[in-house]
């Protein structure tokens, strides 16, 4: 298992990878990209591939020891990952539908997960330039292009106030409106990717529950960044911490 201070250590070099994936998904979002479809037919573009190579090759570099899971990798037979103590854990551009659309609403996400757990998260997003970050025993933070990071922490739900619940742009439905309608007052934001986790953990919004198809590196950095800055993020099949 890793330190703390090897993870305040790697947490700088990971958020210095994610700026410059950041900067190659920027130069095709400003082109007339393609966009393919892979086979579970989610869209794939070339931004996708360029911040996977950026992410992968800097984590080889700075951690030549340690496997990486990306969606964008070859798959890796379950069997063999669930293996692996420590790893990396990689989306490299989570919200590929709202690239697509261009609404800015897109993510790059770098975990870092010991024992089935994740322990480091980045966050950034590539057309603000703002960046969430956190580590377990060095807390979660907030950065601003220019301007220092500021912590950042969930914040409890306010008696008599409606319940902010943040959902999701393309994975609403009815489970979403189910739910929603369950908790009484409330009042409902949709934004794309893991940017409904950040506002969770920034105090902005109470509960993101998350109805559609989920994968692994869709929740593991942004999951860090939560529950560094005290919130939970739990498994609707078992109630228990996501795992």
């Amino acid at each position: 298992m890793m330190s703390d201070d090897n993870r305040v250590v790697w947490l700088d070099a990971v958020r210095a990878l994610a700026a410059q994936a950041s900067q190659r998904i920027l130069g095709i979002y400003a082109t007339a990209f393609d966009v393919t479809a892979k086979d579970d037919n989610s869209p794939l573009t070339a931004a996708d591939l360029a911040a996977h190579e950026t992410i992968i090759a800097g984590l080889r570099q700075l951690t030549p020891e340690l496997p990486i899971l990306s969606e964008e990798s070859a798959a890796i037979p379950f069997a063999e990952r669930v293996q692996w103590r420590c790893y990396w854990l990689v989306d490299p551009l989570d919200g590929t539908k709202e690239f697509i659309q261009r609404n800015g609403e897109f993510t790059v996400n770098i975990a870092l997960i010991e024992n089935h757990e994740p322990v480091l998260g980045v966050v950034q997003v590539p057309v603000t330039g703002r960046c969430y970050f956190a580590a377990r025993g060095y807390g979660a933070f907030r950065q601003e292009p220019g301007q220092p990071p500021q912590p950042i922490t969930v914040q409890p739900v306010q008696p008599g106030q409606p319940i902010r619940v943040v959902g999701s742009k393309s994975h609403g439905g009815p489970g979403l409106q189910k739910f929603v309608a369950a908790l009484g007052s409330h009042q409902l934001v949709a934004i794309g990717s893991s940017l409904k986790f950040c506002q969770v953990a920034e105090g902005a919004a109470d509960v993101y529950p998350r109805m559609g198809p989920t994968s692994e590196w869709d929740t593991a950095a942004a999951q860090a960044i939560v529950e560094v800055a005290g919130g939970q993020v739990i498994s609707a099949e078992t109630g228990q911490p996501l795992r």
